[in-house]
């Protein structure tokens, strides 16, 4: 009927939270004492009171009774709070797996942005957090607030419990009966909401292509049919309120009715006046009101819950750990035979019908080269640099790290054999430190300020007041975020480097600064190149101009290749002299 992790996580939920629930079944059992009590003491106030002609001995019943009401109304102020601890973890724990989960799926090579994660984050996980709420108070409302009325019609007339306990399981019986179809609705009614959202998504975000196609007809009709298809679902979800209905006039109004029937005969057997009362009382202040929490909880909330829950549960399931974890440690040169990356055959086009950006290109790094890619805006360079970061996958061959496609590696394992800096970095608000540590936590500050030096940083670092300075990426210049995201990734573990025009902004001599500590540094290093300098630093250089490509040191591209001349002769037009001011 419901998926299985929901009852897992449910239950591992309340197994975390033992103490916070035993807390809460003690408070309820306090605030339960009025319902326990009510019937009793007013059959008591009203036979051995007020009948007999004492009303101050009524009174004192009566007394005794508001007494127990504010002790029970007391109780439920502690009953919230012990409910805050149990559901707030919950909701916690769950958006962390949401988020990881977004997070790993978005970052798989070829991963599409998914539409729906920000209506499930946003608006799904309020749903269970406020639902599993409501789920707990209702359920053991009912279990304390119909428990504390049952006793208390078995201790006042076990007769009058009786006739009250059948119909109250009647009512319970055809409510469970209908439960399987009122979650099949509900399950329809969650999954149309986020066809919807992704339906309208798309419409907005591609709204420019629509009207430029003409297309404005097709994709309102498509947002039009979502649309119809939720409120289909929202209308037959409201019809089931009548299974509701009728359970509780079962359960909750048939115990009264019979009780009122049954009256005469129970008078005529011994029952009191007050019995009487009191049973009335526990019927329609203790039975029905907590059956009728118990129905609109749970046919309600409790199924937004369940459906919800399995919905979120379905799209991130739990982490897979049968990949091993490589050591987080620096590279290292190694001598193995594998190649550090092989590319086979690779055909790349952006469109079923475009011209390939790559066609057929074969390439092999070995540990410890040094490539440099050039080539006209447009030739494929940052898509090459994509690919073998693994963020595109190969339409056609193959793209390879330390042996393993980097199709069917896991992003944690590939994080660890490559590091990509594009053109734009990402710097976050925080401290130097951390932003530098970001892909090598363990870094101490020596190694932190070892990595400063090294890469020609030591005035931008002491410009902003050191390792704890804050910084604020707004107030930092391109040149800058290039300069701190670059001493990040000579940090990195990864022993492969990709450096995307990673030092576009940086004046000459810094950059030259910067990729001669990633040619000293362990490992791998391609420069998709913006000068000719970073070309000529390099041990192999890679042209790319639409055509065949070609590989080659610096001299033999020279020598052999016009479009390697062509292209240097540009970059050589317009060099400037290396600029001493701040990078960027």
């Amino acid at each position: 009927m419901t998926h299985p992790g929901v009852r897992q996580v449910t239950w591992q939920a309340a197994r975390a939270s033992r103490r916070d629930l035993t807390r809460l079944a003690g408070w309820s059992l306090v605030e339960a004492i009025p319902a326990l009590l009510s019937g009793y003491l007013v059959a008591r106030a009203v036979d051995d009171g007020f009948l007999t002609g004492r009303p101050a001995t009524g009174l004192a019943w009566l007394g005794t009774l508001a007494a127990a009401v504010l002790l029970g109304a007391a109780a439920t102020g502690r009953t919230y709070r012990c409910l805050g601890a149990v559901v707030e973890p919950f909701r916690d724990e769950l958006a962390t797996r949401m988020v990881q989960g977004a997070l790993h799926d978005a970052t798989r090579t070829g991963a599409h942005p998914d539409n729906a994660a920000l209506a499930r984050l946003t608006h799904q996980l309020e749903i269970v957090r406020d639902t599993f709420a409501g789920l707990l108070m209702v359920t053991r409302g009912f279990l304390f607030a119909a428990g504390a009325a049952l006793l208390g019609l078995l201790a006042l007339a076990p007769v009058v419990a009786a006739l009250a306990a059948a119909p109250l399981a009647a009512g319970l019986a055809v409510f469970l009966a209908a439960l399987p179809a009122m979650i099949t609705h509900q399950r329809a009614y969650v999954r149309t909401g986020e066809h919807l959202s992704h339906s309208a998504a798309t419409a907005l975000t591609a709204h420019r292509d629509v009207l430029a196609c003409g297309a404005q007809t097709r994709v309102t009709t498509d947002v039009d049919h979502h649309v119809s298809a939720q409120a289909t679902a929202e209308r037959t979800l409201a019809r089931m309120a009548a299974i509701r209905s009728l359970s509780l006039g079962i359960g909750g109004w048939l115990p009264l009715i019979v009780l009122l029937i049954a009256a005469p005969w129970l008078v005529e057997r011994g029952l009191t006046a007050g019995a009487v009362l009191g049973a009335l009382i526990y019927i329609s202040t203790g039975l029905q009101p907590a059956l009728h929490t118990l129905l609109q909880g749970i046919g309600g909330g409790g199924l937004r819950y369940l459906v919800t829950l399995e919905n979120i549960l379905r799209t991130y399931p739990e982490p897979d750990t049968t990949h091993p974890t490589e050591p987080h440690t620096p590279p290292r040169s190694t001598t193995s035979p594998t190649p550090a990356a092989e590319i086979r055959n690779l055909t790349f086009r952006y469109g079923p019908h475009a011209r390939p950006v790559l066609d057929n290109l074969s390439l092999t790094l070995d540990h410890g080269d040094h490539l440099a890619v050039v080539g006209p805006s447009g030739a494929g360079k940052s898509t090459l640099a994509a690919l073998l970061a693994g963020l595109l996958p190969p339409q056609n061959g193959t793209v390879r790290l330390a042996g393993h496609p980097v199709t069917d590696t896991p992003p944690t394992i590939l994080a660890t054999r490559r590091v990509l800096v594009p053109q734009e970095a990402y710097i976050f608000t925080g401290r130097l430190a951390d932003n530098l540590r970001y892909l090598r936590p363990d870094a101490d500050d020596h190694t932190l300020e070892t990595a400063i030096d090294t890469l020609g940083a030591r005035p931008l670092a002491t410009r902003l007041g050191g390792l704890t300075a804050p910084i604020t990426p707004a107030l930092l210049s391109s040149g800058e975020r290039q300069l701190i995201a670059a001493i990040r990734a000579w940090l990195a573990p990864a022993p492969l480097v990709i450096l995307d025009e990673a030092t576009c902004h940086l004046d000459p001599a810094l950059e030259a600064t910067v990729e001669d500590a990633f040619a000293r540094r362990p490992g791998t290093l391609v420069v998709i190149a913006h000068r000719i300098s970073s070309a000529i630093r390099a041990h192999r250089v890679l042209v790319l101009d639409g055509t065949e490509p070609r590989a080659g040191t610096h001299e033999h591209l020279l020598e052999h290749s016009t479009a390697y001349r062509l292209l240097v002769g540009h970059w050589q037009e317009h060099t400037t002299p290396p600029l001493p001011s701040r990078p960027g």
